[in-house]
């Protein structure tokens, strides 16, 4: 019976875009239990602070529309206030998807990160960091949320996902399968989704480490 409840664990593959993600949940063998996106900031606050305001602190792109004057310490602050945000935001789109899923969730797959400064001022001041931090910090947010219900976190390549699900279900390609899963549900099921389902089907069978 324990062996049997184990099987019937669901796992979440996560695409994060901007201050949002997709996510689509699975169980074992490919069955779509949920498809879903979560906003993960408040309204009113910027999606890229790392990005935008913090380079304007540092004086990159201050020729672009919109942008504004304004000191590192205040753009490290409105950096700190979108984390804290985002944080708030994953803990509640994960209990919601765990109140609605009918299995429980083990696993959650999310797109890996690359290595970045320690400190907030670092990223900012770094060229290549700026572009991604914003991104990691939301991905980030989502496996502090996840870890927090117990659940374990798979960091997936986006370039290998896909041969990875195939091979957790025994097939050459997982194409047939996601396009089933998308015929189940509807539209919209666009590339996010099925690298989403993707994530989530290898995720049902292996937990890497970071």
């Amino acid at each position: 019976m324990a062996r049997g409840r184990t099987q019937r664990v669901a796992a979440v593959g996560v695409v994060e875009h901007g201050n949002s993600a997709v996510l689509v949940t699975v169980a074992p063998g490919g069955e779509l239990l949920d498809r879903r996106r979560i906003d993960l900031t408040d309204p009113g606050l910027p999606t890229h602070p790392h990005h935008h305001e913090g380079s304007w602190a540092v004086g990159r792109y201050l020729n672009t529309p919109g942008a504004r004057a304004l000191s590192l310490a205040e753009a490290v602050a409105l950096v700190e206030r979108v984390r804290a945000s985002a944080a708030r935001g994953a803990r509640e789109g994960l209990e919601a998807l765990a109140a609605t899923v009918p299995v429980p969730i083990a696993r959650i797959a999310i797109r890996a990160c690359p290595t970045l400064p320690p400190t907030i001022e670092e990223r900012i001041a770094d060229n290549r960091a700026q572009t991604v931090a914003d991104s990691v910090m939301y991905r980030e947010a989502i496996a502090t949320a996840a870890e927090a219900r117990g659940w374990l976190v798979h960091w997936y390549d986006r370039e290998r996902v896909f041969h990875d699900a195939a091979a957790v279900l025994g097939r050459e390609d997982v194409s047939a399968v996601l396009d089933a899963m998308g015929r189940s549900i509807g539209p919209p099921w666009q590339a996010k989704h099925k690298l989403a389902a993707a994530a989530a089907l290898a995720a049902t069978g292996h937990v890497a480490p970071r």
